[in-house]
C-alpha cells in the first residue's frame, strides 16, 4: 500500500521516461504536496503540472538542489526516471550541468582521484549520503506506488515454450551475474546462445543490437534486478517503448523479475504484447 500518515512535501528528482510521471501522479494522489527538480535534457516538462514548484536543473547541481529542497521543507527524497550516461559523455555535456562546489565535495573522488568507482551504485550511494547529510532521505518510489511491480505469472495470452524457458533458465544466470558486477540488467539469447548484453546504451538499444546480430527473429529478452538491488533507484522498469523494441528486434519473449520490476501502463503494456503475439513472464 501507499505511503500513509500526514501530508507533507516529498520531493522528486526526475530523470528520462514515465516512470517519473507515474510516481508524481501516486505521490499526489496520497495527499502530499510535490516538489520536483527535473534533470536538464532529461525530464519531461508535464511533472510540472503535478509539482507545487518545478525547477529545472543540470546533473551537477547539487548545491542548488539541496537549496531548492531546503525553501520548501522537504525532509524525504524520491528519485525517478532514467539519466543517460551517453548524453552526459558527448562533448561539451558538462556546460549545461555544470557542477558546483557541492557536487565537487561528495564526488571529487569519483570523478578527480579515481579512487571511487563510477558506476551507477557507487555514485548513486553517494548522492543518497549527500542528501542524509542535509536532513534529508532518499526513500523508493515504489512507497508511493507499489502497484507498479509486477506480480508473479505469465501476463500475456501466449504462453512460453520449453525452448523458451530453457532461455529463460540460461540467461537469468548470465543478466545476474551482469547486475552483480554494475554492468548492467538485460540480456538477450537465442537457443541458450547470448545475442547481446545491456551496458552503458540501455534496455531498448541491446535489444535492438540482438534484433540486428540474429534476423531470424525469436529473440528472449531477459530483464532483472541486481543481486544487491536498492529499491531507491534504478529499478528496473519496462513500459510501451519497450515491447516495441522487441517487436522492431523480432524477440518474442521478455522475462522479467516479479515483485522487483516496474511495469509501467501495464494493461496497455499486455495488450500491446498481446496484439504482437509476444509473450511477458513474471518469475522469481
Amino acid at each position: 500500500m501507499a505511503v500513509a500518515g500526514n501530508k507533507e512535501r516529498i520531493g522528486l528528482i526526475a530523470g528520462w521516461g514515465d516512470f517519473p510521471i507515474a510516481t508524481a501522479e501516486q505521490i499526489v494522489r496520497a495527499g502530499h504536496d510535490l516538489i520536483v527538480i527535473g534533470i536538464r535534457d532529461h525530464a519531461d516538462r508535464r511533472l510540472s503540472e503535478f509539482a507545487a514548484e518545478y525547477i529545472e536543473l543540470g546533473l551537477g547541481r547539487f548545491g542548488a538542489a539541496v537549496r531548492f529542497f531546503r525553501r520548501y521543507g522537504v525532509h524525504r527524497v524520491v528519485l525517478a526516471g532514467k539519466v543517460f550516461k551517453t548524453r552526459i559523455l558527448v562533448r561539451f555535456a558538462w556546460l549545461k550541468h555544470w557542477p558546483d562546489w557541492t557536487f565537487w565535495r561528495y564526488f571529487y573522488r569519483h570523478f578527480w582521484t579515481g579512487k571511487q568507482a563510477r558506476n551507477d551504485d557507487s555514485l548513486l550511494l553517494t548522492v543518497t549520503q549527500l542528501f542524509a547529510e542535509h536532513g534529508m532521505e532518499c526513500m523508493p518510489a515504489t512507497d508511493f506506488a507499489p502497484e507498479l511491480l509486477v506480480p508473479p505469472g505469465t501476463l500475456t495470452r501466449r504462453k512460453l515454450t520449453d525452448l523458451e524457458r530453457k532461455d529463460i533458465e540460461f540467461g537469468w544466470r548470465i543478466a545476474k551475474d551482469m547486475g552483480r558486477l554494475d554492468i548492467g540488467q538485460c540480456v538477450c539469447v537465442k537457443g541458450q546462445a547470448v545475442l547481446a548484453v545491456e551496458a552503458i546504451e540501455g534496455t531498448d538499444e541491446c535489444i535492438r543490437r540482438a534484433g540486428a546480430l540474429c534476423a531470424a527473429g525469436g529473440i528472449v529478452v531477459i530483464k532483472v534486478a541486481k543481486p544487491q538491488q536498492d529499491m531507491r533507484f534504478d529499478v528496473p522498469t519496462i513500459g510501451i517503448g519497450t515491447i516495441e523494441s522487441m517487436r522492431a528486434a523480432g524477440a518474442r519473449v521478455l522475462a522479467i523479475e516479479a515483485g522487483r520490476t516496474i511495469v509501467l501502463d501495464q494493461p496497455a503494456v499486455i495488450a500491446a504484447a498481446d496484439r504482437h503475439h509476444l509473450t511477458i513472464h513474471a518469475t522469481t
